[in-house]
């Protein structure tokens, strides 16, 4: 018994759509990182970086921007700055200014991961080894 052939289908011919005068195409909006980031954003130097753990210790207060109520709202568990930047489509420098005004103001916490050791302790493993032995 044979498998049934699959028949290709031939592309269906997609409407251009008009073109537009070269000046009317979709910019992006600079002012926009400048007004999340505040008149002083570019001044100020924190110690975040893309593995620091953020979690949140306070709910959104009615005066926090947007960006700020949904960082809030993601860092009700830790994630790290480069997930929360990743979330908020924001780029990392966007990311530690608005992470280090939440820090002085007292409402997250950023902490360094934890790190493991790359090698297990030598006197460990030989104990374990003894007791699967005497098993």
């Amino acid at each position: 018994m044979t498998p049934p052939q699959r028949q290709r289908r031939a592309p269906r011919e997609q409407p251009k759509p008009p073109s537009a005068p070269p000046g009317a195409r979709k910019q992006k909006n600079p002012e926009r990182l400048f007004v999340v980031a505040g008149p002083d954003g570019g001044e100020r130097d924190g110690d975040l970086d893309l593995v620091t753990l953020i979690v949140a210790r306070a709910d959104p207060p009615p005066s926090a921007t947007p960006e700020q109520s949904a960082l809030l709202r993601l860092c009700s568990t830790p994630l790290s700055v480069a997930e929360l930047s990743a979330y908020l489509n924001l780029p990392f420098s966007m990311m530690t200014v608005l992470l280090t005004d939440m820090l002085t103001a007292g409402l997250v916490t950023a902490r360094n991961p934890i790190v493991r050791q790359s090698v297990a302790d030598r006197s460990i493993l030989e104990a374990v080894m003894h007791g699967l032995q005497r098993l």
